[in-house]
């Protein structure tokens, strides 16, 4: 039987942080671009004791501090007239019954294809499961989908309890555990870029590059995320996840073919080759610390200690730093340094290669001890371009040799900006799941750092600091193997 799509899209958490920045304004966005199907209808579930049209006042309200002068009211007319609401707290039984009642309504037919998406704190995803078979949504009722946040689990057990819970309810192809990362378009040109070009696969390898650096930096604070924040911390809300799929997409190996599975397969090669990191190696691996006070954007920031809703004395981590090594035949020794932060100077996320020296320093002056690397510099944000650093002779009667910039930006000037969510948002309701992950990839991912937050979790008495508004703190910087390896804070 053809899929026709979804006929229901159920938000839970439908007025959280998560909902109001970036499910419910993608979600217009698709409106305004004719991509969502006249019959699609959504679903919102919260906590908060409002009529629709309270809800709707809150929808309305959070699309235009979102997206400014591009509302539209007309498009938002069309848009609002989809919405239902259904108030209701998570454990309540009777909620979910409302929520049925909701859904059987006879507006279009039978609704066997709806797409529950779990906007929520991690800790909430096993009881709305369970409340949801208990209500009769399971594998045997249509083609129902679930969307998952990150991060999937707190370690490796939580995350197998909760894939064998989702899998009691759902097949893996319903299950979409979704990483917005992996939808923004510079990332997805990390593929053809490696693929696509013959200039480049020859020497992306350990013969050619000398180290790799995926950064993530973020100048704001927690905000009003500290109630989950101050649980989960950089490692589990950032590095585990975000920057262990930057990793793999960087060193996996070509896939057959350019199917879900097919990628998924390479990325858990490369996970599975990542060398463990021994219990008593793990200060030489990785490094964490907190931020303290200080000044971003020319204003004073509060240290993390003192942000609403953050624990007394909390030595959660703001900023983590890792090395890693892949044990393969590509990057055998190659080093791959990964690093996130909040309150950090800037928003920026960056791949940043490093290539080794030529074998011989020819053209430069005698006695000349220092050339500059060659670079391939793949940046997200706050710029999506792509920028090479090459040699080139200085103008004068010398052969001594200067650094010229090669930019090349994946945007045409006029071209209109495909925000993560709305993309990944689309392949939900279209059921493409090439951009979601596979639980083998989240339970390689959770092998790989549990031996740094089991390290961790035994020293919660003291935590290093850095001032906010800066690149973090400096002792970061021994996780690298010589001297001349430094930190790329920018393009």
């Amino acid at each position: 039987m053809a899929d026709l799509g979804p006929c229901y899209f159920v938000i839970f958490g439908a007025t959280g942080n998560l909902a109001a920045r970036k499910l419910l304004p993608a979600l217009y966005q698709l409106e305004a671009a004719d991509r969502l199907n006249t019959d699609l209808r959504f679903l919102a579930f919260a906590r908060r004791d409002w009529t629709l049209s309270e809800w709707l006042g809150f929808l309305k309200q959070s699309i235009q501090e979102h997206l400014g002068d591009s509302f539209d009211a007309a498009v938002f007319q069309r848009f609002e007239a989809r919405f239902d609401y259904v108030m209701g707290d998570l454990n309540d039984p009777q909620a979910y019954k409302r929520m049925m009642d909701e859904l059987s309504k006879p507006r279009m037919g039978v609704c066997e294809n709806m797409v529950f998406y779990l906007a929520i704190k991690p800790s909430d995803f096993l009881v709305v499961i369970e409340q949801l078979s208990k209500i009769g949504i399971s594998r045997t009722h249509g083609r129902h989908r679930i969307v998952v946040e990150k991060p999937f689990g707190e370690d490796i057990a939580s995350a197998q309890e909760l894939n064998t819970k989702l899998h009691r309810y759902f097949d893996e192809d319903q299950i979409y555990r979704i990483d917005h990362y992996l939808g923004k378009e510079t990332v997805q040109n990390l593929l053809v870029f490696r693929f696509a070009n013959t200039l480049i696969e020859p020497i992306w390898n350990r013969n050619y590059i000398d180290h790799v650096q995926i950064t993530v930096a973020e100048s704001e604070g927690v905000g009003r995320r500290a109630g989950y924040y101050d649980t989960a911390g950089a490692m589990r809300d950032m590095l585990q996840n975000h920057l262990m799929q930057l990793l793999t997409l960087v060193a996996m190996e070509p896939p057959a073919i350019l199917e879900a599975d097919a990628l998924a397969d390479e990325k858990v090669k490369v996970l599975r080759s990542i060398r463990p990191i021994p219990p008593q190696g793990v200060g030489e691996h990785a490094y964490r610390a907190q931020y303290a006070a200080g000044r971003v954007n020319g204003k004073d920031a509060p240290g993390y200690l003192e942000e609403p809703g953050v624990a007394k004395g909390s030595a959660t981590e703001t900023f983590v730093a890792a090395k890693f090594y892949i044990d393969n035949w590509r990057w055998r020794n190659v080093p791959f340094y990964v690093r996130t932060g909040k309150r950090l100077a800037e928003n920026s996320s960056l791949i940043a290669i490093r290539f080794r020296h030529p074998p011989q320093l020819l053209f430069h002056d005698a006695g000349a001890a220092h050339i500059d690397p060659n670079w391939i510099l793949l940046s997200m944000q706050p710029t999506e371009c792509m920028h090479i650093e090459l040699h080139a002779k200085e103008p004068g009667l010398g052969m001594n040799t200067r650094i010229v910039r090669l930019n090349a930006s994946y945007r045409p000037t006029q071209a209109t900006t495909m925000e993560a969510y709305k993309t990944l948002l689309l392949d939900v309701v279209e059921g493409d799941r090439s951009l979601f992950l596979r639980f083998d990839e989240v339970e390689w991912a959770w092998r790989v750092v549990d031996p740094i937050l089991r390290d961790w979790s035994r020293r919660r008495d003291y935590i290093a600091t850095y001032p906010a508004g800066s690149w973090g703190p400096r002792e970061a910087g021994r996780l690298f193997e010589r001297e001349d390896q430094v930190w790329r804070n920018e393009i």
